[in-house]
């Protein structure tokens, strides 16, 4: 089984694909990963990406297409895979239904996790983690127990990722909308796309991720 998770920055694909890949056996494919893996491994197409990134050109897309069937190709792909946060636009979406094709697969869901602009705006930009374990933390939806004092490890120093900022987490989503809307009509035209509150609890979404693969199953 083959889906793409669709959701804007700190919507919580990361973590559904992390669950789905547990649960299901689907192996998560983010392209950065992706693409990483490939340039440190010296695969023919990874040398190309190198190339193109060495020039401070983008990736393009026939090359981010060779480097998902590059993957796909590996032992490893038995259940099928989650894409996360790839195809990003409809010339991706295209790409990547002919490269399936020729695979003799198909995509069986796409499942957009519907999010509130500004309840991810005040998600994202609260975060802030512990210097010395990693403990993730909010301002407002999980604070530290005693302020300035990490729960786990009783470190005194926070950073917080310089993007976890409100000007950038907008910027991000006006971004992510413009690409995205044009994506979701291409796959609702195709019949399998599915929406799902991605402002729920993880246990919820979880559970709604769930059911459409249960639907598309039968």
């Amino acid at each position: 089984m083959n889906i793409i998770l669709l959701g804007p920055p700190g919507a919580g694909k990361g973590t559904q694909a992390k669950i789905l890949e547990e649960k299901h056996g689907l192996k998560q494919l983010s392209t950065g990963d992706m693409l990483r893996a490939a340039i440190a491994a010296g695969t023919d197409v990874g040398k190309k990406a190198k190339a193109i990134m060495d020039r401070g050109d983008l990736v393009s897309d026939d090359v981010i297409i060779g480097i998902v069937s590059e993957r796909m190709d590996k032992p490893d792909i038995t259940a099928g895979v989650t894409f996360d946060g790839f195809p990003r636009t409809p010339a991706q979406a295209e790409a990547l239904d002919k490269m399936l094709a020729g695979r003799k697969q198909k995509l069986d869901a796409v499942i957009e996790m519907k999010v509130d602009d500004e309840a991810l705006v005040e998600r994202i930009s609260g975060r802030y983690t512990c210097a010395k374990c990693g403990q993730g933390y909010h301002e407002k939806f999980a604070p530290a127990k005693t302020p300035g004092v990490c729960d786990v490890c009783g470190g005194t120093e926070f950073t917080r990722r310089p993007d976890d900022n409100e000007k950038t987490v907008r910027d991000r989503l006006q971004v992510y909308n413009k690409q995205t809307a044009p994506l979701v009509a291409y796959y609702a035209a195709k019949g399998n796309l599915h929406v799902i509150d991605g402002m729920a609890d993880i246990t919820r979404v979880t559970g709604a991720i769930g059911s459409v693969l249960e639907k598309v199953k039968g």
